[in-house]
């Protein structure tokens, strides 16, 4: 199926859609205020929050850009684009993983359903 938006309104929505200070990140980011976790830090693996003391890495997914396993489905229209896109992202999240585990870091997901739910919980574990 072909795109039934003109290119200049699909380039404007897909610009729209961020990878960085998504709102999932900015709440965790304020709920760990004080704990001693950097925003996107720069280390292997490219984790959104670390503890690089307490050797912690915490990634924050969405559930369509990573395949959440309980929320993600699968596109209808140009699937020859985002399957491989999103089989790319998860693929890249194992690594991401295994390099941080490798380093001796715990790694939390939370996926962007977990909000805001889970994050008290969380907090309250970390401290």
């Amino acid at each position: 199926m072909t795109d039934w938006l003109p290119k200049k309104t699909r380039s404007k929505i897909m610009s729209s859609i961020r990878s960085r200070n998504t709102k999932p990140e900015l709440k965790l980011k304020k709920a760990l205020r004080g704990l001693g976790f950097s925003y996107q830090p720069k280390i292997a693996g490219k984790p959104d929050f670390a503890n690089k003391k307490r050797k912690i890495a915490i990634f924050v997914d969405g559930c369509f850009w990573h395949k959440c396993p309980s929320h993600y489905r699968e596109p209808t229209s140009n699937k020859r684009y985002w399957l491989p896109k999103i089989e790319r992202n998860v693929e890249r999240d194992k690594e991401n993983k295994k390099t941080l585990k490798s380093k001796g870091f715990k790694v939390l997901t939370i996926w962007e359903h977990d909000f805001p739910k889970k994050i008290n919980k969380l907090i309250k574990k970390l401290k």
